[in-house]
């Protein structure tokens, strides 16, 4: 067996001299930064703040009532300002776009504050355009320092929906930051070259392990009673937002042909919430699924999954399956390394820079039921797989290494610091 600690040691190596390299100690606990959320991406925001806090950041969190935690009232150098309370999804037209007008108001009037001096945007909020423009503009002219987190350089061009004015603004909006965050080196690759943005600009940090889910003493059989699984299943398990890009037809039509070998004992489990106004594609699916599978073969959850029975799927599932068409990055992937869930992804965006083939998953063309069936079954016959309970583990280990909250944070504190740096107060 090709233990995990050893294949991936230079991989490991490498990211530790990446955090050296960009090192600045954080001596001074004076450093004040504004966390926009966007009212979005609740994990992320909170892994992002608690960590940045525990550097002696002095941290306001722009969010809402989506956003909030207790730990955020609690822990020390932390302020949460709700910008948007009660939020509701029965609220009236008018309703709603009082609270837009509201948000924005109080953003507008907090930024013209004297401090803090960086604004740390973690997502744009409703009024996309407006956002990446007018906005980014007022930020300039307020004297702010701005750092963007490019999750998705141009989610467009990912949804084939791009445009010259969806380009445009976006160009705008990277040519206003002080300096720009991305999870992989493909990713700035893409953005220096389609948005002309200096190279020493842009920093790429490894995306994080997400530790906002509980970690229980559930075991993985009992996690597979609570799923309403077998022992001896091999459980697929598609987890995360149903939309198109993500491929869930490619993975059905695969499930397909798995079947056909009547000893293997396959379970699929597709469980996430459907993107709003994706009501037709739903019904596709649900009629695919319904034609083609009798109901004892497939657990169809397309609901939002609590956070206290996420450790349920991510435990009870043998492998996770992203059979995405296209993407950037994906945050689930490190979701199921925080679990120590082996994954099998067609090879798009910057999967092949997160999954170590044989040792943390495997990867297969995309598009193309045959061979993702092909790369689920060459995982189960996989020494991965026959050494699952060491594996997971080793998995885990490799995740708090190569993307913890610690160095995320220590590398974010280093911008901070470049940038003030440049212009001190």
């Amino acid at each position: 067996m090709i233990m995990l600690t050893n294949s991936l040691t230079e991989e490991s190596s490498a990211n530790e001299v990446e955090v050296q390299k960009q090192r600045i100690p954080i001596s001074q606990p004076g450093i004040e930064t504004a966390l926009l959320t966007g009212c979005q991406d609740r994990h992320y925001a909170f892994g992002l703040a608690m960590a940045l806090a525990s550097k002696g950041v002095l941290l306001d969190i722009i969010g809402s009532d989506e956003i909030d935690s207790p730990e955020l009232h609690t822990a020390p150098n932390l302020r949460f300002l709700n910008f948007r309370k009660g939020h509701s999804t029965n609220a009236s037209l008018a309703q709603k776009l009082w609270k837009l007008l509201v948000y924005y108001a109080k953003l507008i009037r907090y930024v013209a504050r004297p401090r803090p001096k960086i604004l740390h945007i973690l997502w744009n909020y409703k009024l996309e355009l407006f956002d990446r423009t007018i906005l980014m503009l007022y930020y300039k002219a307020s004297g702010k320092k701005i750092v963007f987190t490019a999750h998705n350089v141009n989610q467009a061009r990912r949804d084939s929906k791009d445009s010259w004015l969806n380009h445009t603004t976006l160009k705008i909006q990277y040519w206003f930051c002080d300096h720009i965050f991305v999870h992989t080196q493909k990713m700035k690759e893409e953005l220096c070259k389609d948005f002309d943005v200096a190279e020493e600009a842009v920093t790429v940090i490894r995306y994080p392990i997400n530790n906002a889910f509980a970690d229980t003493e559930l075991t993985p059989v009992g996690a597979k009673r609570r799923l309403g699984l077998k022992e001896d299943e091999k459980a697929i398990l598609f987890l995360g937002r149903i939309v198109p890009y993500k491929g869930i037809e490619t993975l059905l039509d695969a499930f397909r042909l798995l079947l056909a070998d009547k000893q293997a004992k396959y379970r699929l489990i597709v469980a996430g919430e459907p993107k709003k106004g994706s009501e037709q594609y739903l019904k596709g699916i649900q009629g695919f699924v319904n034609r083609n599978f009798d109901s004892g073969q497939l657990i169809l959850r397309m609901q939002f999954i609590p956070d206290d029975q996420m450790e349920w799927y991510l435990k009870g599932a043998d492998v996770l399956v992203l059979p995405y068409k296209e993407i950037f990055q994906s945050g689930v992937l490190f979701l199921a390394y925080t679990f120590g869930l082996p994954v099998v992804a067609t090879d798009v965006g910057s999967f092949r820079e997160e999954i170590v083939e044989g040792s943390t998953g495997f990867l297969c063309k995309p598009g193309d039921p045959a061979e993702l069936a092909k790369a689920v079954e060459t995982y189960f016959r996989s020494d991965l797989f026959k050494n699952l309970k060491v594996r997971r583990r080793e998995l885990q280990d490799y995740a708090r290494t190569n993307h913890s909250w610690e160095a995320f944070a220590e590398l974010t504190c280093n911008a901070y610091a470049k940038i003030l740096a440049r212009n001190p107060l």
